[in-house]
């Protein structure tokens, strides 16, 4: 068996086709069970088109892809265009699919992946809204007990919002489906925007990609490049966060990231912090802790990591 074996769940989305591969340059290491799309940072038809291109980037045409969830449990559906354009993947190089979309729902695969192989055996790593993981839980209560455990993008506490001043993206997209998750009792991680704020793309660590001598890492330079042109400005940093290609990362090297296990709850009926991660830090709720909650990031050293990844693709 493989160190570790995975679903990654996806919205693609700029830094989500370059966590892909740098998940798909790590298969030495991870076994990809399956990639499940959801309506994210574009509607799920084009998150499920997008994760075939970067699998057919990679040379992967192999990876079976599951579309998910076309909406959050309870709200309207919105989407980030604005900071991954109208295609999800503004300024790549896009092309028409071949690899197929299975026939499944991403549901049913998560389902039935978790109940066939053996319990604690699979990581589920959702780097969009939750809906999948939600419904999964919903419609399987059974599952919780055998999921190895969830490493997450998503949520904010010290760093605030990006959505809103208090809200992540991913968790105020679908605040039911994070509440769903947090309270399921399924081992989790999470990598919020405290620290993959701290992951940024500087120059000196975009060019770790751009000078291998391969397709794909000038390509993920390029994408992150593209996702600059609005964080930047927005954040005023020098470089834009990498936000989905943490979570790799740390199943790689979680020496990496430092944090701490605490209680992490979603505010569902807040009038200005409707998806906010209120994070229990100092244990005052009295509240059992439920995730181990990441702070701080070792930026040189995931950059360095990723950039080993994508050497083995094409």
């Amino acid at each position: 068996m493989k160190q570790h074996r995975v679903i990654f769940d996806t919205d693609p989305g700029l830094d989500d086709a370059v966590a892909i591969l740098f998940l798909l340059g790590a298969r030495a290491d991870i076994e990809l069970l399956g990639m499940t799309t959801v309506a994210g940072n574009v509607g799920v038809e084009l998150t499920t088109r997008n994760a075939r291109i970067v699998c057919e980037w990679a040379g992967r045409s192999d990876v079976p892809v599951y579309a998910g969830a076309d909406r959050p449990l309870v709200q309207p559906y919105q989407g980030a265009e604005h900071v991954h354009g109208a295609s999800g993947l503004d300024g790549a190089p896009l092309h028409e699919p071949v690899m197929p979309v299975r026939s499944e729902h991403a549901v049913d695969f998560i389902i039935d992946t978790l109940r066939r192989e053996p319990p604690g055996s699979v990581t589920l790593c959702p780097v969009g809204p939750l809906s999948n993981i939600a419904l999964a839980l919903r419609r399987a209560p059974d599952i919780a007990a055998r999921i190895g455990r969830i490493v997450l993008m998503g949520g904010g506490y010290f760093a605030g919002g990006n959505m809103t001043p208090a809200a992540e993206f991913n968790i105020h997209t679908d605040p039911h489906a994070a509440d769903i998750v947090l309270r399921s009792g399924a081992p989790i991680v999470m990598l919020p925007l405290d620290v993959t704020h701290q992951a940024t793309t500087t120059p000196a660590r975009v060019a770790l990609l751009r000078d291998l001598p391969n397709r794909c890492g000038p390509l993920a330079a390029s994408l992150l490049t593209s996702l600059e042109r609005y964080d930047v400005q927005k954040l005023g940093q020098d470089g834009a966060p990498v936000h989905d290609p943490c979570v790799i990362a740390y199943l790689l090297r979680p020496d990496l990231f430092r944090g701490r296990t605490v209680n992490v709850v979603v505010e569902l009926a807040g009038h200005y912090t409707t998806g906010a991660t209120v994070v229990d830090w100092h244990g005052e709720s009295g509240r059992e802790p439920n995730a181990l909650y990441l702070t701080e990031v070792d930026a040189d050293g995931l950059f360095q990591l990723m950039a080993e990844a994508l050497a083995h693709l094409p």
